[in-house]
């Protein structure tokens, strides 16, 4: 088992700027929370309320679009067809089209109605750029950049290193909630789920009701559950005889779960909500819920998933 030793200085986090590949992108209702309000809290994102009637819609497209994309990732731009998709206009009260808002940390921040000519365009989405790096978000805040780079190691099995600086964001910031989360994230990976729950519990008041803490509290949860799922090389033989037993798929799931295959334990439980969504009172879809919970809003895992579950819901 690592501890928890004291902290060492961070090493310089080999920050990357974001690509331009998928900075333009078609949306819907649905995927608005993802799509938009999710991803601009790490960049700002414009949302062009569209329609194929609209003139002015095409004469504004194009040239947001090139000027998006010159951004080279500090901007993104989602694209809504109105007439597919009339529920998030009308929340925002768009009377006429095109109309375009950004959104910054999960909050509009500025917009326009109406076509624009490509100079008060650039100087539209260069002020985005500008109050994105005032934030620190794109300016490669330290802080920031530590906390990415302790993901990282976390996520490729390098607890200790992980483990060692998140130690050194607490000692900077005792309160720092991601920091916080993270050490006990190490924990759940070693397998140390009573350590874990103990630093949970022990979290300090500030932290107690952050979402950080809440994604981390279901992560402990169905590292507990997925603790006492089975053997996978059984469960998937009983599996392969019956399609239909949902409960040994269910245990499977969660076994996967356990052996850090993610993947192939949210394709098991979807498989349990193609075959019979209303199994065992929802209980497939239940689980995959508490997946999201551990995995975090924006984890592409959880965004990927939420769209295969909704799909398979409402086909």
């Amino acid at each position: 088992m690592f501890s928890i030793p004291p902290a060492k200085a961070p090493k310089p986090a080999a920050g990357a700027p974001a690509g331009a590949a998928d900075v333009v992108k078609d949306s819907t209702d649905r995927d608005f929370m993802v799509d938009v309000i999710e991803a601009s809290r790490n960049v700002p994102v414009i949302v062009d309320f569209w329609a194929p009637w609209c003139g002015p819609c095409k004469q504004l497209g194009p040239v947001i679009e090139k000027l998006v994309r010159a951004a080279k990732g500090a901007v993104r731009l989602v694209k809504i067809d109105t007439d597919q998709h009339p529920m998030i206009a009308s929340q925002l009260r768009v009377q006429s089209i095109p109309a375009v808002y950004a959104f910054f940390q999960g909050r509009p921040v500025d917009g326009f109605m109406g076509a624009k000519p490509e100079s008060e365009l650039k100087t539209f989405i260069d002020k985005l750029v500008k109050l994105a790096k005032a934030s620190g978000a794109a300016a490669g805040d330290p802080l920031e950049e530590a906390l990415a780079q302790a993901k990282e190691m976390l996520d490729a099995g390098d607890l200790q290193g992980a483990v060692d600086l998140y130690g050194e964001i607490l000692q900077a910031e005792p309160e720092n909630a991601a920091a916080y989360a993270g050490t006990i994230r190490c924990l759940i990976a070693a397998g140390d789920l009573e350590n874990a729950k103990a630093m949970l519990a022990q979290a300090p008041a500030a932290l107690a009701k952050d979402k950080e803490l809440a994604n981390v509290r279901a992560s402990l949860e169905v590292a507990e559950q997925a603790a006492n799922a089975g053997p996978i090389p059984e469960l998937m033989e009983r599996v392969a005889h019956n399609a239909d037993d949902h409960e040994s798929r269910f245990d499977l799931a969660m076994a996967l779960f356990a052996a850090g295959k993610r993947e192939a334990a949210v394709e098991e439980l979807l498989t349990i909500v193609r075959r019979d969504r209303a199994w065992n009172d929802d209980s497939a879809r239940k689980q995959l819920v508490k997946f999201f919970e551990a995995f975090g809003p924006t984890d592409p895992l959880t965004v990927q998933t939420r769209r295969k579950l909704s799909t398979i819901l409402f086909r």
